[in-house]
């Protein structure tokens, strides 16, 4: 099953993003402790791309779709057309310690991503001048019936 949101760059509309993210979720089989993680995950992805990427420029967007496989997991895509792509393989690991010495606010962020999700990709497309972030965890999920 796929599902599609679409968001203006503005730290505003973060809460529609993790409200998008959990109303998507609930319908499946998916532990509290699970449903944070990705809305964290998600979140964060999502935050840092319209600080650093479109400097919160409200006339821009990012696309997110997600994608739910019952016996595959979660897979969530971010469409950018950002100016900076970032490349999660050249990414390295901030020292905790030394944040915590420095008393440095944020920087951790990524760190949590990929301790949540079990890959990360990007891909730029040179045709459509698109960045495509995939996010993917292996979850096994099952569609919950509300009556």
């Amino acid at each position: 099953m796929s599902y599609n949101y679409k968001v203006s760059c503005c730290k505003d509309e973060l809460q529609g993003v993790r409200d998008f993210v959990r109303q998507t979720l609930q319908n499946y089989t998916i532990s509290d402790i699970e449903m944070h993680q990705l809305v964290l995950a998600v979140d964060e992805v999502c935050s840092n791309l319209m600080i650093h990427s479109h400097q919160c420029n409200s006339s821009h967007s990012l696309e997110l779709k997600i994608q739910i496989d019952d016996n595959q997991g979660v897979t969530f895509e971010i469409y950018d057309s950002g100016k900076k792509g970032f490349n999660f393989k050249q990414y390295k690991e901030p020292c905790i310690k030394q944040i915590i010495k420095d008393r440095r606010k944020g920087g951790v962020g990524l760190l949590l991503v990929r301790r949540i999700m079990d890959q990360i990709d990007h891909d730029f497309h040179p045709k459509s001048r698109q960045n495509i972030y995939r996010l993917y965890k292996k979850l096994s999920v099952q569609p919950t019936f509300r009556t």
